[in-house]
């Protein structure tokens, strides 16, 4: 996958979390990816690759698929 279809996919990805945690503001968002993506240290948000968070938002979106569903 392009570097331009990752990001693509991430930002749906996002739109998509905002609809299950509209509180969470975009930073908080990116915090909980990398936290996600097993990233603790202070500078995981930095480090976060695009690759990581789009794993790690497509691993939360189907949790909450699971949680929501029938």
């Amino acid at each position: 996958m392009t570097t331009s279809e990752v990001k693509a996919k991430l930002l749906t990805a996002l739109e998509e979390l905002s609809h299950f945690h509209p509180d969470w503001r975009l930073g908080q968002t990116m915090a909980n990816l990398a936290m996600a993506a097993g990233r603790t240290e202070s500078s995981g948000v930095w480090d976060l690759e695009d690759e990581e968070a789009l794993v790690a938002a497509q691993r939360l979106l189907e949790r909450h698929r699971e949680y929501v569903a029938p």
